[in-house]
């Protein structure tokens, strides 16, 4: 089954990490390196990334048949998508002990998505 990790931050969390050295992000992102080694080591990491900056976000609406931009970021709300994990693991248990290991999950709000398989449809 794949689940779809969402992890939230906010403008704060942003300006924290922005404010550290090159050396204290690096010891931040040792806590990652091990957590994608282990799940690569049981074939359960599918894709992980990091997402830039909300402002650089560009929405794109199609309308009649034509697409429309605007610039980002859109919701009105403090919580921001910040980066994600797509696991292929056996349950929701599961993917929920892989989210509890995330170094960023007890300062951010974490959402585990089951992936719809549609592959029925194709």
């Amino acid at each position: 089954m794949k689940f779809l990790v969402l992890i939230y931050g906010n403008p704060e969390s942003r300006a924290v990490w922005d404010s550290l050295t090159d050396e204290q992000k690096k010891e931040g992102m040792a806590g990652y390196a091990a957590l994608h080694a282990e799940l690569a080591e049981h074939q359960e990491l599918v894709a992980s990334e990091s997402l830039d900056d909300p402002a650089l976000t560009k929405q794109v609406l199609v309308r009649d048949g034509k697409p429309f931009t605007t610039d980002g970021p859109f919701a009105e709300v403090k919580e921001q998508l910040a980066g994600f994990y797509l696991l292929d693991c056996d349950s929701m248990d599961r993917a929920a002990e892989i989210v509890a290991r995330i170094p960023e999950a007890p300062f951010s709000v974490v959402e585990v998505r089951p992936v719809r398989d549609l592959g029925a449809y194709s």
